[in-house]
């Protein structure tokens, strides 16, 4: 897992936890991540130390982190994601297209999950169509 500290247009500071260095560029690339404080999109990186560590160091690190109760949360987070997908139909990038045929009774409702940006899950959450954000989970969880 890779820490940021982040900040937002409006100056407000937070941290983020990721899986690879991607995810955050995908999470920002499509709107997905936004300020606690204030929900803006417009997010980037502050500059940090480098953390050089030994492998104890790391171990010790790693054992405060990931207690054995957030281990078996981020597990079960993990087993609820794994549910949501394996019930619904991937739709891709058609997804706001898609909710919104199942929303008007154009098509049969039925779950389904895919991509759309921040503006575009907006507009379907502004015109009462309900829909989550699936988190990204990393994929080693023991």
């Amino acid at each position: 897992m890779i820490r940021y500290s982040l900040t937002c247009d409006n100056a407000h500071e937070f941290e983020g936890w990721f899986s690879e260095s991607a995810d955050f560029d995908r999470q920002v690339e499509t709107g997905f991540l936004t300020c606690p404080v204030c929900h803006s999109a417009a997010i980037s990186k502050l500059l940090m130390a480098p953390s050089v560590s030994t492998a104890r160091k790391k171990d010790e690190r790693q054992t405060l982190a990931m207690d054995a109760m957030r281990q078996e949360a981020l597990q079960k987070l993990k087993e609820a994601v794994a549910a949501v997908k394996a019930n619904s139909e991937d739709v891709g990038t058609q997804f706001p297209e898609e909710a919104r045929k199942i929303h008007y009774g154009e098509a049969d409702a039925r779950g389904i999950i895919g991509q759309a940006t921040f503006d575009e899950a907006q507009a379907l959450l502004e015109e009462g169509i309900e829909i989550a954000a699936i988190p990204v989970l990393p994929e080693d969880v023991n």
